[in-house]
């Protein structure tokens, strides 16, 4: 993996490279703050947590984490810039594990300019701290599963637009999962595969690591989503080098 570091560093300049990373963080902390603090009821509440500001995430990252994914490889695919990648001394893993780093951090970057959502908390009250550094780790986990959904949908087409809309698409069906609606659709199917299904939901999974309860089985459930997604991707991009 030598050569990992070296694609990732690429990827992330490449952020900084455009306009986009900027638009991308503005958008985001602007967003972040009318959530919170306008339609989340931040100063109604009469609490000092962050919960309205966490409880936004999976329906903010639904659009903007796509956004970001749509051009992993769509962009390269498009160029044709991806032959000559695959014509670089590098293993299919390194690529794909470089470019979804890359955007991950990037990511991360964004979340943590919110940083002044903390200062406000603390000053206006002692809030349990832990549970919102909990809070955070949960939220950029999120990230990188819609990353990895995003970036597998990214080396299905050529076309950013079309990558984009199947992304949201994709994680928007892994939000839906648990929703009662839903769940009674498969009333006819057993209640292992009822359970199984809802247990798919980003929201229960990040519900509950919001609010500082960090279960193995959460981060586990985070963790093998990213990873089954990003060895998705690698199949697809040997499936489509040829096209």
């Amino acid at each position: 993996m030598t050569q990992l570091p070296v694609i990732f560093k690429r990827e992330l300049a490449s952020y900084f490279a455009t306009p986009l990373a900027y638009v991308f963080i503005v958008i985001f902390l602007v967003l972040s703050g009318v959530f919170t603090f306008y339609l989340g009821g931040f100063f109604e509440s009469g609490q000092a947590n962050l919960s309205a500001f966490f409880n936004f995430h999976p329906w903010l990252y639904l659009f903007l984490v796509p956004a970001i994914a749509m051009r992993l490889w769509a962009e390269e695919r498009k160029s044709g810039s991806i032959e000559l990648l695959m014509t670089l001394p590098i293993t299919r893993f390194e690529a794909v594990t470089g470019k979804f780093l890359a955007a991950w951090v990037f990511a991360g970057i964004a979340l943590l300019l919110t940083f002044p959502m903390i200062i406000t908390v603390n000053y206006l009250g002692e809030p349990d701290n832990g549970a919102i550094v909990t809070g955070y780790i949960g939220s950029w986990l999120l990230a990188g599963a819609y990353l990895a959904i995003g970036s597998c949908m990214s080396a299905l087409s050529k076309n950013q637009v079309i990558a984009f809309i199947l992304a949201v698409s994709a994680c928007f069906l892994f939000i839906v999962s648990g929703f009662p609606m839903v769940l009674d659709a498969f009333a006819w199917a057993p209640q292992w595969l009822v359970d199984a299904i809802a247990s798919l939901s980003f929201l229960v999974r990040f519900d509950a690591i919001s609010k500082g309860v960090i279960d193995a089985r959460d981060l586990l459930y985070f963790l093998s989503l990213i990873t089954a997604w990003l060895t998705a991707t690698a199949v697809v991009i040997d499936l489509k080098k040829a096209d």
